[in-house]
């Protein structure tokens, strides 16, 4: 068997774990989840909340990976509890069932691209949504975008996965600053800046019940926990490496970057129309792919070239967590039966491809792949493995956090036992809030 590969510095394990949670989750939804739900109290809730929840859970998984040296799956095993390798096996189920419908949305992204460059959207950007996003073109451009992540996961850890994120995390973070400070510029967009970054505490008070849930799931699933994405990636880290030091520049740089999204979308939004138009904070296609983009078509030659830009960017977030979720199943399949990577990583590919096909000829389809993913298997993942970490590995991860750290052992307890309990009631009652939804109004395509 092969040797195992490992990040070739810290940076790049850093960068690409950043990449792997920056993406749709940061630039598609959380503008128009803080749009929908209070604007910048929403922001507030939701910056306690990946500290507080986000950052115990991900140092979790981190433990799990490092300790292992090990697939997401495997690690388990490794750690002498096959039992729980049900964890990693829903990770990497969870994993591969949004990666075939993220495709789809990151082949409408490349469409947009250029279609911002041709100005195809400018006479009318509903009627252009509903041209592309679905049927023929819709699959033909979700291949594309698969191919991509299937060619970058195909280099490897080094060659690939290392080199790719280097270079698109700066990108994203620099590309996002130029166009938040181009949205400063524009007239109208001044009252954009009250409603993203002055919170309303009486609305908070009053709509508490409301905005905390939503604020959490955001937190929680922009991070790709659950996924078994940073079990593998940690998995690739040397023993001398600080887990606490890593998670937390992993959390501020995601975080960040999710704020910076904002001080770009909803500027842009209060030019074009005055205030967040109700299709845009409903969220989903409607904010992204219509309101964004129309705020695009008044800016004249200027907006195909802002709007190429915003798209590309998004375009390179899409990508640095779709190869990470791929990834999953590579390593599991190169470690434990030493298969071809660039064979399984494009077996994989395909197979995604073909399951997507779905979501890309129906957006019921996608709305569905989407609902069971956020509300139901990605917080009974992340569940598990909080269950697991907190309760049936607590010695050994307390161990494995002090690792290079020099982290007091105060300190490593206090975080086990945060991770016990209020990170485990957090995610409990997300996931009992996404079951009851989903029971309410299932929402099937097919009946």
């Amino acid at each position: 068997m092969a040797q195992r590969e490992t990040w070739t510095t810290r940076a790049g394990f850093i960068l690409a774990a950043v990449g792997s949670a920056v993406g749709l989750g940061n630039i598609w939804q959380f503008p128009f989840k803080t749009a929908t739900n209070g604007g910048a109290a929403f922001v507030l809730v939701y910056l306690l909340a990946a500290v507080l929840i986000g950052l115990p859970t991900i140092l979790g998984e981190f433990a799990i990976g490092r300790r292992a040296k090990l697939n997401a799956i495997e690690a388990f095993d490794r750690l002498d509890h096959p039992a729980w390798t049900v964890v990693g096996g829903l990770g990497l189920f969870t994993g591969l069932w949004i990666l075939s419908y993220y495709s789809v949305v990151g082949g409408w992204v490349i469409r947009y691209v250029i279609g911002s460059l041709t100005g195809g959207y400018f006479g009318g950007t509903g009627a252009y949504f509903g041209a592309v996003s679905v049927g023929w073109e819709a699959i033909a451009f979700h291949g594309v975008f698969m191919a991509l992540t299937a060619g970058i996961v195909a280099f490897g850890v080094e060659d690939g996965i290392e080199k790719a994120t280097k270079l698109m995390v700066p990108s994203v973070i620099v590309m996002l600053l130029g166009l938040a400070v181009y949205a400063f510029t524009l007239d109208g967009s001044g009252p954009a800046y009250g409603y993203y970054l002055s919170p309303d505490l009486g609305y908070l008070a009053n709509n508490l019940g409301s905005v905390v849930p939503f604020a959490v799931s955001q937190a929680f699933f922009s991070l790709s926990l659950g996924m078994g994405a940073m079990i593998t990636y940690a998995s690739y880290i040397d023993k001398d490496e600080s887990l606490p030091a890593d998670g937390g520049l992993v959390v501020g740089l995601n975080t960040a970057i999710g704020v910076l999204a904002g001080l770009v979308v909803i500027p842009l939004l209060f030019v074009q129309f005055g205030t967040v138009p109700e299709g845009a904070a409903g969220g989903g296609p409607g904010a992204l792919f219509v309101s964004v983009a129309q705020a695009f078509t008044d800016l004249g030659m200027a907006g195909r070239v802002v709007g190429a830009l915003f798209f590309f960017v998004v375009l390179i977030a899409a990508l640095s967590s779709a190869i990470s979720l791929l990834e999953v199943v590579t390593s599991y399949c190169v470690d434990k039966y030493d298969w071809d990577r660039k064979a399984t990583a494009f077996g994989f590919g395909g197979a995604l491809f073909l399951l997507g096909t779905l979501a890309a000829w129906d957006t019921a389809w996608l709305g569905w792949f989407d609902t069971l993913a956020y509300s139901v298997l990605l917080p009974a993942s992340v569940l598990l493995g909080v269950i697991f970490v907190g309760w049936v590995y607590g010695p050994e991860a307390v161990d494995e956090i002090k690792q290079g750290s020099n982290a007091d052992a105060s300190v490593a307890r206090l975080w086990i036992w945060w991770l016990r309990t209020v990170v485990f009631v957090g995610v409990f009652v997300t996931l009992y809030l996404g079951v009851t939804s989903i029971y309410a109004s299932p929402g099937l395509p097919f009946l």
